[in-house]
């Protein structure tokens, strides 16, 4: 469920907050192609099912950098601020790929806010966001997002 701020002040009491998980969603082999075509990475264990069904994980796994890229999905699911004129991706610390996602996996999103500081016409926001892979126990990526949220008042 959504944790909505009506707000951009209101996240300054909210650090500490855990925030719930968002659905799954399964990674398929199509997206993991479109992010090889993107990124002009085709190493065989991303994009050759025949190869990587021998290889060390025993499918094709998704980029590491693709599951990264879902944390982007995957934020705004977990926090809404709300009467804000912008918000911007200010960028990511503590970036960790601690498990794969292989073909066909689920996944789903969960969050915690770790800090949260007023910037000039902004408040700043810290929320470590995990990856999970369903059934797994490690997560496929934990990734400490910075997000800038601007106000008019």
């Amino acid at each position: 469920m959504t944790r909505i701020f009506e707000h951009p002040r209101e996240l300054l009491q909210a650090e500490g907050e855990m925030l719930g998980s968002t659905e799954w969603m399964s990674v398929e082999q199509q997206r993991i192609n479109q992010f090889a075509d993107a990124t002009d990475d085709h190493q065989w264990i991303h994009v050759d099912p025949d190869k990587a069904a021998s290889g060390p994980f025993g499918a094709c796994i998704a980029h590491g950098f693709l599951t990264l890229s879902l944390v982007n999905k995957f934020l705004p699911m977990l926090v809404e601020v709300r009467n804000t004129t912008m918000g911007i991706n200010y960028g990511c610390d503590k970036v960790r790929f601690p498990n794969t996602v292989r073909v066909n996996q689920r996944i789903r999103g969960s969050g915690e806010i770790l800090a949260v500081e007023e910037k000039p016409g902004a408040v700043q926001a810290i929320v470590r966001v995990n990856v999970e892979v369903e059934g797994e126990e490690r997560p496929a990526c934990v990734a400490e997002t910075i997000s800038r949220f601007y106000f008019s008042d």
